[in-house]
């Protein structure tokens, strides 16, 4: 009996191990779902909705194939289309019953303007005529973009990612609905036309575990009543205590030997070890196989979920207010694209090469390194201009605009020199790169006021907005008349002066020199000092407390002029100015400028904070003749 109970726990078994088996594979069905994208007119670029990644839920898993380089990048939506509206693409979207859609199409009339970008909230005009000339290459950029034969997509500081490979281009992604990929070759030769999405399907097999461990703890039982059936046959055969007929026994052969006489062999002995062994063998093939089984289900979609799910804990969140449009990047893509920029400088500075760092700097960060690279030129030993830090990037505070031009301020740390930079980066328009136009160190004892996060942003401030303290287009004047009248000036009060490292670097400068030219040049000369509002525009961003971080050019010039007809104003020791005016000797004097790039923190109109400076950096800007 035990040997029927032994084979049927074995059929039963086998009967679990294999449904539950067959549920994690043959009856499991796919494990993902995909959508196959096709395209029947080539165009240079294919532009995939959000709406078409959604579609379902879960990640997704973008794959592309064709012979050469696949680029592929996703960003938001509004700015995709964007980049895009001087080009034909191919749109693909879902229809009103949820199908897919694809549409060519075709650029729209003025490709240098985006029609759906707001006015900037400032006006280049507001400038001088040199603001005007540094704009001029970026207000341009849209009319070489108009011309997109060959304009590759590779690098573009629009994106938010981007990816490269070869033949086949596999992207895993997960994108809300607002943001759009774009797949493209190379911007001249047509999309890749075999795309696919993919979404992983939800098959869970919740009996498949129960059924394998449950077959597999039959299987041992039925092992277990296996080996007591053998051990109860065994017992059986045993001698009995009963009178005839005797037992039956086996035939004995004795072989006599020369060296062992009245030797004993039995050949049931010799079989019966033999098939001994034969059965431990077979006992072990079951635990083999059924651990082998029982590792098999042991994943957690493989067994049913009796609790109910755990119910998250609430987390702080911060809303955006009403109205409020998108950050201008995210802090991923500022660190990509303050990483560029850094590399491109460092290029620059180290082949003192313009027209290099033109390409991501412009006005006062620009202009210093013009000068710069012009003195190095001329004097080998003089010093080059401190890089652009890139990483860490401990702030990064983005412009709530969806047009152009848009702006981030950027903190970053050396961790090597203990210093810290601020940054504003300015793009023109939806194809032109990142610019750099205002850098300073940060104090040392410097506290940021409360600032949105990153990704919420913050409003820019207008220049001429009554809701500061000052607006932001009178900080530089005022803060000049500071520098040149002291406690004299009608804007003394309103800037805090305990920490103002460059309003005591100036005047220590400042009196220096006039010591060092009333030693040597005051019979002949006069050594004057004055300071005015630089020509770059001023750039504000909203705080928290409805402050706002305010950057301001400021030029500091100096100006020596000979006190009677016959004297000469002479250079000669002075090798800066000497280089830059290109004479050593005037009879009219000389001015030299030099430009400060500031950052202030400009309370509300009701605080009870003053004005408080966070950062600079100051440049030798030009020197010339009266």
């Amino acid at each position: 009996m035990r040997f029927v109970w032994a084979v049927a726990a074995f059929v039963l078994a086998t009967v679990m191990i294999g449904a539950g088996i067959a549920q994690r594979t043959i009856f499991q069905g796919p494990k993902t779902e995909t959508t196959a994208i096709s395209v029947e007119e080539q165009t240079p670029y294919l532009l995939i909705d959000g709406a078409v990644l959604n579609q379902m839920p879960g990640t997704q898993t973008l794959r592309a194939q064709a012979e050469g380089d696949i680029f592929a990048s996703y960003g938001r939506t509004a700015d995709m289309e964007a980049w895009l509206s001087d080009s034909t693409y191919t749109h693909v979207t879902l229809d009103d019953e949820g199908a897919l859609e694809t549409a060519v199409v075709e650029p729209a009339v003025d490709a240098t303007v985006d029609p759906t970008a707001e006015a900037p909230a400032e006006d280049p005009a507001d400038g001088d005529a040199a603001a005007d000339e540094a704009a001029a290459p970026d207000a341009t950029s849209g009319d070489a973009a108009a011309d997109t034969a060959g304009r590759t997509p590779v690098g573009s500081d629009l994106w938010l990612d981007e990816y490269q490979q070869t033949d086949l281009l596999i992207a895993p992604l997960q994108l809300p609905e607002d943001m759009s990929v774009l797949v493209a070759a190379d911007g001249t030769a047509p999309a890749p036309s075999t795309v696919t999405v993919s979404w992983p399907l939800q098959t869970s097999t919740p009996w498949a575990g129960p059924l394998i461990v449950g077959g597999g703890i039959l299987m041992a039982v039925g092992v277990f009543l296996y080996i007591l059936g053998i051990r109860h046959a065994r017992r059986k055969r045993g001698p009995r205590r009963k009178g005839l007929p005797l037992p039956v026994t086996e035939p004995i052969d004795i072989a006599i030997d020369h060296d062992d006489k009245g030797v004993i062999s039995s050949s049931k002995s010799t079989r019966r070890a033999v098939s001994s062994g034969g059965r431990r063998a077979f006992a072990v093939l079951p635990v083999v196989a059924v651990s082998a089984l029982l590792f098999s289900g042991c994943s957690a979609d493989a067994w049913p979920q009796l609790g109910s799910s755990p119910t998250p804990s609430p987390t702080a969140t911060v809303i955006a207010p009403d109205g409020q449009q998108a950050p201008a990047v995210t802090k991923a893509q500022a660190e990509r694209i303050l990483t560029r920029i850094a590399a491109t400088v460092a290029d620059a500075d180290a082949a003192m090469d313009g027209d290099l760092a033109d390409t991501r700097l412009e006005g006062a960060a620009l202009a210093a390194r013009d000068t710069n690279y012009k003195l190095r030129a001329a004097l080998g030993d003089y010093p080059a201009p401190a890089p652009i830090l890139a990483k860490p990037l401990e702030i990064i505070l983005p412009q709530a605009y969806d047009g152009w031009p848009r702006s981030v301020i950027a903190v970053a740390d050396d961790d090597e020199s203990k210093t810290s930079s601020i940054m504003v980066l300015t793009q023109q328009d939806q194809w032109a790169d990142y610019k750099l136009s205002y850098v300073g160190s940060l104090e040392a004892s410097t506290s940021l006021p409360d600032l949105a996060p990153a990704y919420i942003g913050a409003p820019q401030v207008e220049p001429d907005s009554p809701f500061l303290l000052l607006p932001p287009n009178e900080i530089a004047a005022a803060y000049s008349d500071i520098i040149t009248n002291g406690e004299s000036s009608q804007y003394y009060d309103l800037f805090e002066a305990d920490g103002d490292q460059l309003r005591a670097s100036i005047a220590a400068d400042r009196q220096r020199r006039l010591d060092e030219f009333n030693k040597t040049a005051s019979s002949t000369g006069n050594l004057e000092f004055s300071s005015a509002a630089g020509v770059q525009a001023p750039f504000a961003l909203q705080t928290v407390e409805s402050g706002a971080i305010v950057a301001v050019n400021i030029n500091e010039i100096d100006t020596v002029k000979p006190t009677n007809a016959d004297a000469v104003i002479k250079v000669n020791d002075n090798r800066t100015v000497k280089t830059l005016a290109g004479v050593d000797q005037s009879q009219t004097g000389f001015a030299t400028t030099f430009s400060d790039q500031v950052f202030f923190y400009v309370p509300g109109p009701g605080s009870n904070e003053k004005i408080r400076l966070l950062g600079y950096s100051s440049d030798i800007l030009d020197a010339k003749i009266l």
